[in-house]
């Protein structure tokens, strides 16, 4: 008898992972740290409290109970934005929680970790795409998710400016190694595409309600009219704060994050100039403060004497 409701609540957990890969269209590592998540909580819930996680029990969680989940987590070693991550994980959960028993969402008021005030530096690849997917996963509709996190990708896989990325036109699709983008004075360059990025647009392609013809706007706004970059940055503002993110990561931030660390990877700045479409070689030597500055911070933290 007292397997049976903690059967109930893994039956659900089993059923968001369903609902993350094939309704939401999440990423398989997205939907894998999900739902792992919804176990960590269920597991934590039945030793907290002293009785197995029910469904029912999920929908008046007290706020309190999941302070000291996360109080656990950091206690395992967990850093201020993979806590953040995991508050949002808890989050999807206990909406999702709630639609499959018909009842309104009622999420307890828990703060996510702020990650400690620095200088502003470019955005980690993990936290390049934690933004793009979290940016998904927070939008109301499957196909909205997808379009924002195939948008995101784009904008950090390939350099962007999002002005760039929203003028593409849907005879772009679908997207091979490489796409022509129109910049600043009209100026037209290449610049690559990576497989994960052809892969989002081509699933967001597929979920489109809209008619996408050659000449109309790939990205669509939720009308079917042209995505609004407002919108995009509303979008990003959201996942950042739920991840617990630097406020200057924004869409353009993306792109600058793409710039610095090819450079780090060895990209000369003459490459750079051109993937980025800067008419002048100076605007692209900022770059090289940047990753100057990276590495004095790195040698800072690391050196035994700094």
């Amino acid at each position: 008898m007292d397997a049976q409701p903690l059967t109930d609540a893994r039956a659900l957990a089993a059923r968001f992972d369903h609902h993350l890969r094939l309704e939401r269209r999440s990423s398989p590592h997205t939907a894998r740290a999900y739902v792992a998540t919804a176990h960590r909580l269920l597991e934590f819930l039945g030793v907290h409290r002293g009785e197995v996680a029910t469904p029912a029990a999920l929908l008046t969680l007290p706020a309190v109970d999941l302070r000291a989940f996360l109080a656990q987590r950091r206690g395992e070693g967990l850093g201020p934005s993979a806590a953040a991550r995991e508050m949002s994980a808890v989050r999807a959960f206990l909406k999702f929680a709630a639609e499959q028993q018909g009842a309104p969402p009622a999420l307890p008021r828990v703060q996510a970790p702020k990650r400690p005030r620095t200088l502003p530096r470019p955005a980690s690849p993990e936290d390049a795409v934690a933004l793009a997917e979290e940016t998904g996963a927070l939008a109301h509709q499957p196909w909205i998710a997808a379009r924002d996190t195939a948008l995101l990708l784009l904008l950090y896989g390939s350099g962007l400016r999002i002005s760039e990325a929203l003028a593409l036109a849907a005879s772009a699709h679908p997207l091979g190694s490489t796409v022509r983008v129109t910049g600043k004075r009209g100026k037209t360059r290449v610049v690559p595409v990576l497989p994960m990025v052809a892969t989002a647009v081509a699933d967001y392609v597929a979920q489109c309600p809209w008619p996408l013809d050659k000449q109309e706007p790939l990205f669509r706004g939720a009308r079917g009219g042209p995505l609004s970059a407002d919108v995009v940055r509303r979008a990003v503002a959201a996942a950042r704060r739920t991840l617990g993110l630097d406020d200057k990561l924004t869409p353009h931030a993306l792109r600058h994050s793409f710039a610095t660390h090819l450079l780090a990877g060895g990209a000369d700045l003459r490459t750079l100039q051109e993937l980025l479409g800067h008419a002048s070689l100076s605007s692209t030597q900022i770059y090289t403060a940047v990753d100057a500055a990276h590495l004095l911070d790195v040698y800072r933290h690391a050196h035994p004497r700094a």
